[in-house]
């Protein structure tokens, strides 16, 4: 299989992991840069262009709140887990733990 196949389904089995990854690294508020940075010392590259909106739908869907705040001179929009965000963040980290789990199972078995 060619190389760039294999960076496409890499891509396609990050897609719901950053938005676990994102939810789950803003119980603290965070700003986008601040965000990045956190998911990176993580081990979880993301572009710019792929967190922000990524963010910016988590808002729109009420699972991120968000803020203005001024901190060394500059404005920043700080994110942070809403309330139904907790609550969903808890569902999807049972889901993911027990998709792991299964996942994990398959793959011994290989």
């Amino acid at each position: 299989m060619s190389e760039t196949r294999i960076n496409k389904l890499r891509l396609e089995l990050r897609r719901g992991v950053l938005i676990l990854s994102v939810l789950a690294s803003s119980k603290e508020p965070q700003y986008g840069y601040s965000l990045r940075k956190h998911l990176s010392n993580a081990g979880i590259e993301i572009d710019e262009g792929t967190l922000y909106p990524l963010i910016r739908r988590l808002a729109e869907q009420e699972l991120l709140s968000s803020e203005w705040k001024n901190t060394d001179g500059r404005e920043r929009r700080y994110y942070v887990l809403s309330d139904k965000g907790r609550v969903v963040l808890e569902q999807l980290t049972e889901d993911w733990q027990h998709l792991n789990k299964s996942i994990s199972a398959l793959l011994e078995k290989s």
